[in-house]
Order: structure tokens, then C-alpha cells, then sequence
């Protein structure tokens, strides 16, 4: 066998090893029914529930923001995300957790949100000039 041809199995047998890897994180979204029945951590998609109290105080700890969400399916509970409360925080379309379940709240150590796009209220006045 040629030098050339290790080498290519070594690369493949790495990318391969890689792939594997990061196929773990590419789990499926829960409800917090779903992630209350499993060990660690989980995806939780929802949306903020604006008439819910937030709470930030970050001379007391910067690294702790709590607010309220609900699920896709209706349900509600207090989160408490391990991070400071992120700019535009209200705007978000839809939430995606990263945690687990602690008693009766969700307790989140990575969030994404959906923002609005910049771009609706543009195409808003591109159709009506049509």
C-alpha cells in the first residue's frame, strides 16, 4: 500500500470520528413534559411570556436572568438561564434552551433566539408599492 493511501484512510477514519462526534448534539427539540422524564441535557423550544415577570439584577449576579416560557405545547415554566440577560431580549420571535430540569423550573446554561427579521417591514412596503 502507497504512503498517498494511508494517509487518505487516516483522513477519512478522522472525518468520520468527527461526524460521529458532533451527531450527539444534533438531538431533537423536547417539551417540558419530555425533558422532565430524561437525565441531562436537553432542547427545549418555546416563546417568551411577555406577561410574566423577568428578572435581571446583574449587581447581584450577572450570570443569572430568570423569565418565563412556554413550550410548543401550551405549557409554562420559569427558566433561569446561566448567562446575562441578552440585548433585544423581548423582540425574540422563539427560544431555544439548552438544560435541564431542576423542580419546577428549567435551568438553561445556552440560549438562541429568533429574532424578527430587519427585513419584514421592507417587504411589507415592497408588496403594498406593487
Amino acid at each position: 500500500m502507497k504512503t498517498t493511501h494511508i494517509v487518505l484512510i487516516g483522513v477519512i477514519a478522522i472525518a468520520v470520528g468527527v461526524l460521529i462526534m458532533a451527531s450527539g448534539d444534533m438531538g431533537t427539540y423536547e417539551t417540558f413534559a419530555e425533558a422532565a422524564k430524561k437525565e441531562g441535557t436537553v432542547k427545549v423550544v418555546g416563546y417568551l411570556s411577555k406577561d410574566k415577570p423577568m428578572e435581571y439584577n446583574p449587581e447581584k449576579d450577572a450570570n443569572s436572568f430568570s423569565f418565563y416560557m412556554s413550550d410548543e405545547s401550551g405549557a409554562e415554566k420559569k427558566v433561569i438561564l446561566k448567562a446575562a440577560k441578552p440585548q433585544d431580549f423581548e423582540k425574540s420571535e422563539s427560544i431555544v434552551l439548552t438544560g435541564s430540569i431542576k423542580g419546577d423550573t428549567f435551568v438553561a446554561t445556552d440560549m438562541l433566539m429568533k429574532c424578527p427579521s430587519k427585513y419584514v417591514e421592507e417587504e411589507t412596503r415592497v408588496k403594498a408599492a406593487i
